[in-house]
């Protein structure tokens, strides 16, 4: 216990001296790409807490100081209820996909030939009961209600894409479009009558994917009765997001966290995350202190009209709640805009809290519900915890074998004696976790500045919870990213590119385990291309390629580039001598294709195909050097120095083709365009020394001279930016004032956004809006300064 004081007291001294930290969003439960819940506002009590979808994933807190509750955590969402209970009429509907005759809107219409089937319909398997795939789809849903409800009626609906709906034969809504999700649209309830009633709906697709689910829901009475609680400071560290508040007599601190710490793969594996609070008087008086914290079964399904189911049990000291879908559908759905509806989620709190728990009915979902009773609070702080787990039972198919979690050894490994053992681990968890933010937080900011530290500190958890970790059936480990908001693809290569440098410093097995997927590809003659497939698949079936077209130089160049930076960090080849042959046969590729690129997609495919495009030139370059750098280490002298030459020739023939006076060409021999050639920085980190220095120099001054407020464009074509790519641009620089002038426009940008997401790595540098993606694992190449420093690359 009086470790936990130990902890309790720091958090107050360390975190009530700091200025208030604003972030795009704050990572709250960050441990996979399913599992990552962030509040979007920059006060936590500001809006419900979020999957980094956007997707609602329910967390609330509320403080009971002397009788008064005050809301420290989420904000409550609204339970919508449905106007008729499910389980007293299916959400069937009546349908056609030709034009019905007459008025087929009325309730006294005829419909006894048509088809019955449950809703959703659409032309997305993975996401729909009933599929439906021509242009147009008329729909019937007869229905029973006893009594006018006294609450708000509203229409609940998705559709893609013009609908119009009826109720009684009354329009009701009528839109051109679609919609990206459920809207609720109030319904005069002098439309419904006491008994029967029909609900008809018509929908016309025009272009791309189909759907359309309807139903008529009503709004409860809210509790307005609730005080906020005050929040004084939040502090975004790697591992941790600490909030401190006044509520009443009472502050109270609260942290979460995530232990990725990623030198212990097992811990940064394991899907579990700590709430820890901590309560003093903030009077000198003694107060009666109570906490509740209630999780929603949202956290178990992708939309919130699934079915879910809970229970409550007690093992090993450990008081736990479980919730998860009623259908269990295990790897049924691939794609980007998807939350995980397979699994449950727990939250256990120490038998020894005497907590009381419940699990509650919410609407169509569970509530999770755990009260702590804190008793009399003075100033001694008074310490407690809770644990937030999720057990996603197969969470990768790889080649068509469903993959378990690391920490799954056999059939009788239970996720409940997993929470065991992170019960027990706690107060060391703490401790180290502690240590490691102060020791991330010395070194970048000795790195690259306080700035600069804030970046990294607001990517670390970002990056890891894009990815999930298992093992293949061979025993590799993979680290199997999501590309969030970009495709959904998984374990795609030019993903893995900007994210290397993270784990390069923190752990090369984990690099290791992102390139694994993809060298089995090639390997086992699945893939027979001579350069690296873009993608293994579609998050979380890593089944193979998906991605609709190759990007043959910039793949090829990424696997041996990041191949050259593993034997660096490793300090030896095993990992280049296993892959050597198919290395051979890239390096080959590039060879004869990599030096002037034909129209083709590179990492930067938003921007369109680019003929001649002199920074994917640059990538061919750098990653033929480092084959001869790596052959030479081999001892294959006569395959460096081929290989070596042909590099370095490629480097002058660039330098004469790019050379725009000032600066070097976007495209070859376009004097009026530029770009940042952020792959020059492998040139400069693995010491390749194929570019002059002096290249390196113009193209930061040139640079310099094409900032915005918000950093630097990516090229001439148009504002927006990269701030991965910043950050290498950054890098190439040989003074620490001109790599501030880089980042601090970032830092900008991260701190005064509008666009409230888990950081989006593609931003307008004009207005500092977000472009498109967030959540990205791509942040973690933000570290590649600190990199820099650890492999003393000045």
């Amino acid at each position: 216990m009086k470790k936990l004081y130990f902890f309790a007291i720091g958090f107050f001294v360390l975190f009530s001296v700091q200025a208030q930290n604003q972030a795009p969003a704050y990572p709250l439960l960050t441990n996979n790409t399913y599992f990552s819940v962030w509040s979007f506002t920059n006060n936590l009590n500001g809006s419900p807490t979020r999957h980094w979808t956007g997707k609602p994933q329910s967390l609330e807190g509320i403080i009971n100081v002397d009788g008064i509750r005050y809301r420290f955590l989420g904000q409550e969402v609204k339970p919508y209820l449905p106007l008729v209970d499910a389980t007293v009429a299916k959400p069937e509907f009546k349908y056609l996909t030709d034009a019905p005759a007459g008025t087929w809107m009325e309730s006294n219409f005829a419909d006894q030939s048509w088809k019955s089937a449950e809703a959703p319909f659409g032309d997305d398997e993975s996401t729909v009961k009933t599929t439906w795939k021509t242009d147009d789809i008329y729909l019937r849903k007869d229905f029973d209600v006893k009594n006018i409800p006294t609450e708000k009626l509203y229409l609940k609906l998705s559709h893609d894409d013009n609908v119009v709906v009826f109720l009684n034969g009354k329009s009701i809504y009528e839109k051109e479009g679609w919609v990206q999700d459920y809207i609720y649209i109030p319904v005069d309830k002098q439309l419904l009558k006491a008994g029967h009633n029909t609900l008809a709906i018509h929908v016309k697709n025009t272009a791309g994917g189909r759907h359309i689910d309807a139903d008529l829901v009503t709004e409860p009475a809210m509790d307005d009765s609730m005080l906020l609680a005050k929040q004084t400071n939040v502090a975004v560290e790697a591992t941790r997001t600490i909030y401190n508040f006044v509520c009443g007599g009472v502050n109270l601190n609260v942290t979460f966290m995530s232990p990725l710490l990623l030198k212990d793969v097992a811990l940064t594996e394991r899907p579990i995350s700590y709430i820890n609070y901590v309560a003093k008087s903030a009077d000198g008086k003694k107060h009666l202190v109570r906490l509740n914290f209630t999780a929603s079964s949202t956290l178990a399904v992708n939309t919130p009209d699934q079915p879910v189911s809970g229970t409550q049990e007690s093992i090993s000291g450990l008081s736990i709640l479980k919730a998860g879908s009623v259908e269990q559908p295990v790897l049924k759905k691939k794609g980007d805009d998807l939350r995980i509806d397979w699994g449950y989620v727990y939250v256990a709190v120490p038998q020894a809290y005497k907590a009381q728990q419940l699990l509650k009915k919410s609407g169509t979902m569970i509530d999770l519900s755990t009260d702590l009773d804190f008793g009399s609070v003075a100033a001694a702080p008074i310490s407690k915890h809770i644990i937030v787990g999720y057990d996603d039972s197969d969470p990768i198919q790889y080649f068509q074998q469903n993959l378990k979690p690391l920490w799954k050894k056999n059939n009788n490994s239970k996720f409940s004696d997993q929470l065991v053992i992170a019960e027990a681990q706690f107060p060391d968890i703490l401790k180290r976790c502690i240590a490691f933010d102060a020791d991330l937080n010395a070194k970048t900011i000795k790195a690259g500045g306080i700035e600069y530290a804030a970046l990294c500190k607001l990517a670390y958890r970002q990056s890891i919870a894009a990815h999930r970790i298992v093992r293949a059936p061979t025993g590799e480990i993979l680290f199997m990213s999501k590309e969030n908001f970009s495709n959904g693809s998984i374990n795609t290569v030019d993903i893995t590119y900007p994210s290397a440098p993270q784990y390069l410093i923190y752990n090369p097995e984990l690099l290791k385990g992102m390139l694994n997927g993809i060298f089995y590809y090639s390997e086992s003659g699945k893939w027979k291309k001579p350069f690296p497939a873009h993608d293994l698949g579609t998050y979380p079936l890593a089944n193979g390629q998906t991605y609709g077209e190759d990007m043959p130089v910039e793949e090829a160049g990424n696997m041996l580039i990041l191949t050259a930076a593993i034997v660096k960090a490793d300090g030896n080849l095993t990992y280049a001598k296993k892959h050597w042959q198919i290395l051979t046969v890239w390096s080959d590729y590039l060879l004869t294709a990599g030096f002037d690129p034909e129209k083709q997609l590179c990492t930067d495919d938003f921007a369109g195909h680019l003929a001649h495009n002199t920074n994917l030139s640059v990538k061919a370059i750098v990653a033929l050097g480092a084959y001869a750098q790596m052959a030479e280490k081999l001892g294959m002298k006569d395959v460096s120095v081929k290989y070596r030459k042909a590099a370095l020739e490629m480097a002058g023939k660039w330098i004469e083709l790019a050379d725009a006076g000032d600066h070097y060409a976007l495209v070859f021999k376009d004097n009026t365009t530029w770009s940042q050639k952020y792959n020059l920085i492998w040139d400069k980190m693995l010491k390749l020394n194929l570019f002059p220095k002096k290249v390196y120099s113009k193209e930061v001054a040139y640079y310099l001279t094409k900032q915005n407020d918000f950093g630097l464009p990516l090229d001439s074509r148009k504002t927006y930016t990269k701030s991965d790519w910043i950050m290498w641009t950054a890098t190439l620089t040989d003074n620490a004032a001109d790599f501030q002038r880089f980042v601090k426009p970032v830092y900008r940008y991260a701190s005064q956004t509008e666009s409230r997401v888990p950081i989006s790595d593609w931003h307008e540098t004009t207005t500092g809006k977000m472009v498109g993606f967030q959540a990205r694992s791509v942040v973690g190449g933000y570290f590649i300064k600190l990199l820099a420093d650890q492999w003393m690359v000045k």
